[in-house]
């Protein structure tokens, strides 16, 4: 699921001429961030005090070839001025620590902050990150609430790299990457009731919905978009509406039939295996009431 409204932007592609030296990282080139590390970004932010325009902390995750996966994170203390930036590095390495101790398989991957403004400042801190990660590029990713006029919310990620003859820390280009939001299927279900509560007039948050609700509204999702295809096939054969060669070959793999499985005869054998199936289970409860009625006779 993409993130944010589209850039213009240049992005990194990877080569595609020769495969990198062994042992040599590869530049991220795809960023995929879960729900778990942008909620607790955005709490972060809720909880910010007056004087900060921004917050920042430490992404983890981890690291596929030229992918980055930010599966969490954590708030990371530090004071910001016109004069001057602050970063409270021990109480980073502390949390770190703590973390690695619980999930040893996530690593620092990069650093967020909120808003989407990108200064002298933003390089040092993510020089400071790109120490922690080496040998690999430290990943920035900009989470713009849209609670300031003018400004769309969405999700941004970058990498840094060096200007001029002799870099300085203060001095790098932030190249953005493309990033979208990935989560596994136990998250789906607290996504929709986010959702069904952002939609709803008051901003009282509904109360979890029952194991047999989920699987009704599953069943009604998946009911609406057999109607949706239904009506799609049925006006493309009418002579309606003009077929789509790639939605018919999405239908089909979708469905998981063929026109040669059709041919030669699938869809009897498959009828042929659930008659097989329902008539051993009732074999099997005739011989069970038999048995019953047998010892029944046997015990009087």
């Amino acid at each position: 699921m993409p993130l944010g409204p589209t850039s213009s932007a240049i992005n990194i592609n990877g080569s595609t001429v020769s495969d990198p030296a062994p042992g040599v990282p590869r530049t991220p080139t795809n960023i995929t961030i879960h729900p778990v590390a942008l909620f607790s970004i955005l709490d972060h932010y809720l909880r910010r005090t007056d004087t900060q325009d921004r917050v920042i902390g430490t992404l983890l995750g981890t690291r596929h070839d030229n992918e980055v996966e930010v599966r969490s994170s954590f708030a990371v203390l530090h004071s910001e001025t016109d004069e001057q930036v602050a970063v409270d590095m021990d109480y980073h390495r502390t949390m770190y620590d703590l973390h690695h101790k619980v999930n040893p398989k996530e690593v620092i991957v990069g650093w967020y902050s909120t808003g989407s403004n990108l200064n002298t400042y933003s390089a040092l801190i993510q020089n400071f990150y790109s120490q922690e990660t080496g040998p690999h590029q430290a990943i920035h990713i900009a989470v713009n609430t849209g609670v300031e006029e003018g400004q769309e919310a969405g999700v941004k990620a970058y990498i840094s790299s060096p200007v001029g003859v002799s870099p300085k820390p203060e001095n790098c280009v932030f190249v953005p990457v493309p990033v979208e939001l990935r989560f596994h299927d136990a998250e789906k279900s607290g996504l929709d009731l986010l959702a069904n509560t952002a939609n709803l007039p008051s901003s009282t948050s509904s109360q979890p919905i029952a194991d047999l609700e989920i699987i009704e509204n599953a069943v009604q999702s998946v009911s609406d978009m057999l109607d949706r295809v239904l009506a799609y096939v049925r006006a493309v054969l009418a002579g309606e509406k003009k077929g789509d060669p790639a939605i018919g070959r999405y239908l089909m793999n979708t469905l998981g039939a063929s026109t040669e499985d059709l041919e030669k005869g699938g869809f009897n054998a498959s009828l042929q295996d659930t008659l097989m199936i329902s008539y051993l289970a009732n074999l099997v409860r005739a011989q069970a009431e038999v048995s019953s009625r047998l010892a029944l006779t046997a015990a009087s």
